[in-house]
């Protein structure tokens, strides 16, 4: 019976990850990204509303969907970027938001507001890269010079604050969370001495090379293989995990090589086309919709906290190579944030330091911001290609 259970959920579920993009491909004037609807499907089939489908029933599959999340992220930053200026303003202007949450922050738990110091300022310091990648790559704002300042801006905005999560708020240790990072150094050796044994020929390069596409897709299922075993490492879907996938993206990009958009195609495919989706809908039903409502002040809070702390930096570390209006958007992209969000508020809420108040109210922000600010940002493009 339960497995029927799940099943009807899992048809409910993946029901709103269709309509999702078919609404917005019908209503292409509609202001709003598939991941909104996505969230807003979540809730409507959740347990809050019609009650077809709780988070409970496809968790396994979200914890799956969000390692994508940060594995596609991961894969679509260039480390070559952090060679050049777009790299070196991106670690500038996170440095700035850095400053600015801590200040701040502290101002909110003097005032009582704020019990879990730092959860929420290094959520304030966070960028949605992987939420953001189907918009951005959709409108066409990854190509070119802006582009590349936004891939920076958002791998920086990713990266560190998922970095800095896993060392201080790791839910086992400190030690565990440096032994994650170790395991994905030592990934990242066996990646490349694996590059270079197919490299050189024989009977391994010639099954990997025929084995890529059809029936076989080795690489493909080495991704999957490797992106599982992270999260299985793990009693549960932790920080270590989140930043293993992002840096196990990273090492495929390098390991992939030649075949990089081969591999990156099928990963999109998979993905985008399945997994992904589950998490955001899992995020929907996921959402407080009670706390968020007895405390609306706290999310209107937040939201300004992450467009001035995240956003507002861009306005002037960009100054001299971006327009105006390519620093407004650039604003607008890297004050967008979710996934991190949602991962810090169930360790601050698990160990008890975060309330549950504001843990709603973060999520809500984060929310509003990916419903908000990448539309906002793609509505500038617009205007300026009308003109």
């Amino acid at each position: 019976m339960d497995g029927v259970v799940v099943v009807d959920a899992l048809v409910a579920v993946l029901a709103v990850s269709l309509l999702a993009p078919v609404v917005v491909g019908l209503l292409p004037r509609l202001p709003v990204p598939q991941v909104v609807l996505l969230l807003a499907g979540g809730i409507l089939v959740g347990p809050q509303v019609a009650g077809w489908s709780s988070p409970g029933d496809v968790q396994v599959l979200a914890d799956v969907g969000l390692g994508f999340v940060f594995l596609l992220a991961g894969y679509e930053v260039d480390l070559r970027l952090f060679a050049q200026d777009a790299g070196r303003r991106a670690l500038v202007a996170w440095a700035v938001s850095v400053g600015l949450a801590v200040g701040v922050v502290g101002l909110l738990s003097a005032a009582g507001l704020v019990r879990a110091f730092l959860p929420v300022a290094l959520g304030l310091t966070t960028t949605a890269l992987g939420t953001l990648l189907p918009v951005l790559r959709e409108r066409g704002l990854l190509a070119g010079r802006l582009g590349r300042y936004l891939l920076a801006a958002g791998g920086v905005g990713e990266l560190f604050p998922v970095l800095a999560i896993a060392l201080f708020l790791g839910t086992q240790n400190r030690f565990t969370a440096l032994a994650s990072l170790g395991a994905v150094a030592v990934l990242a050796v066996l990646l490349v001495v694996a590059r270079r044994a197919v490299r050189e020929g024989g009977r391994l390069a010639t099954v990997v090379a025929l084995g890529q596409h059809e029936t076989a897709q080795i690489t493909l299922r080495g991704t999957l293989l490797l992106l599982i075993a992270l999260i299985a490492v793990t009693d549960e879907f932790h920080l270590d995990a989140v930043l293993g996938a992002f840096l196990a993206g990273v090492v495929l990009r390098h390991w992939a090589g030649g075949s990089s958009p081969v591999l990156e195609s099928k990963l999109d495919a998979v993905g985008y086309g399945f997994f992904v989706p589950v998490f955001f809908v899992y995020s929907g039903m996921s959402l407080d919709l009670a706390s968020i409502a007895g405390a609306p002040l706290r999310l209107l809070l937040f939201l300004g906290l992450l467009l001035a702390v995240r956003g507002l930096p861009a306005l002037l570390v960009y100054r001299g190579v971006l327009t105006l209006r390519e620093r407004v958007q650039t604003t607008l992209v890297t004050a967008t944030a979710l996934p991190v969000l949602v991962a810090l508020t169930e360790i601050g809420l698990r160990n008890g330091t975060m309330l549950r108040e504001n843990a709603a109210a973060l999520v809500g922000a984060g929310v509003l911001t990916v419903l908000l600010f990448p539309a906002l940002a793609v509505a500038l493009d617009r205007r300026t290609v009308s003109r």
